[in-house]
């Protein structure tokens, strides 16, 4: 079965359904920063979300965790309506979000540890997860004596252990350097791979949206609407070095590029 493809009369993993959100400030101004949104994500599916700055890409990601409610309309997870913190959810920030007293062990048991793993057997799982993101020899080491790319492992090693059903990324590799962000790009698509769990990710990187995801939702400028969706005809496994000079990925890359540019420039 592909990813996108969804067990009969089983619920997408997330679904808006016409959704739009509207903050009051201090001063009774009203902001429209969602309009009219809807967006199906089905299990096993990777969605990846573009759009100009500020235009509330992140916002959907707040919706599907519960931190923000819909002014108008319904957001649901799993077929049901989203209300408070789902464990099924993981969630990979832009900063690093590893904890700076703890060392690479303890901060990737730590998910199990909460859920009431016994301490051996989350060390234990802890250990795998380790060795499969690259940093075997590394677990005894903070996260200030880690780069970048290795304290990200570490991230994604803390996420994906708990099994995540759901995995909310917000341009979790925007501050690395390019040789790195693409081993990580793949890192994420072989870990993904192994899951089953659907995938959010939220990008400015056009290139970056169309060489992971099985479909790109392309918003308008704030308040955001939903401009397009493309769906991306390139064969998985896909290994980012080589999928970047596909015929239809440059095709997709113009094709995105002309209807963000639209955007931007009327803004």
């Amino acid at each position: 079965m592909s990813p996108t493809e969804v067990s009969a009369g089983a619920a997408p993993a997330i679904e808006f359904d016409d959704v739009s959100l509207r903050f009051i400030s201090g001063d009774g101004t009203a902001t429209v920063t969602l309009r009219n949104f809807t967006m199906a994500v089905a299990r096993g599916e990777f969605v990846a979300i573009v759009g100009p700055t500020g235009c509330g890409k992140s916002t959907t990601l707040n919706m599907i965790t519960g931190l923000l409610q819909p002014t108008v309309g319904a957001v649901q997870v799993m077929g049901q309506p989203v209300s408070g913190i789902d464990p099924r959810i993981g969630f990979v920030f832009q900063a690093d979000a590893v904890f700076p007293w703890r060392n690479v062990m303890d901060n990737v048991s730590a998910g199990p540890l909460f859920r009431g793993m016994p301490r051996a057997q989350a060390h234990e799982l802890a250990s795998q997860w380790i060795n499969r993101v690259g940093l075997q020899g590394f677990d005894q080491h903070y996260p200030h004596q880690l780069s970048g790319g290795m304290r990200k492992r570490v991230a994604l090693a803390q996420t994906f252990i708990n099994r995540p059903e759901i995995l909310l990324m917000d341009e979790p590799f925007s501050a690395l350097d390019m040789q790195t962000r693409t081993l990580m790009q793949d890192e994420l698509l072989k870990l993904w791979g192994g899951t089953g769990g659907s995938v959010v990710f939220v990008t400015h990187d056009i290139e970056e949206a169309i060489a992971l995801a099985d479909r790109v939702f392309v918003l308008s400028a704030r308040p955001a609407t939903l401009k397009r969706v493309y769906t991306i005809d390139l064969p998985r496994p896909r290994v980012m070095a080589e999928v970047r000079y596909h015929p239809n990925f440059i095709e997709l890359s113009k094709r995105i590029w002309a209807d963000l540019r639209e955007e931007v420039s009327i803004h």
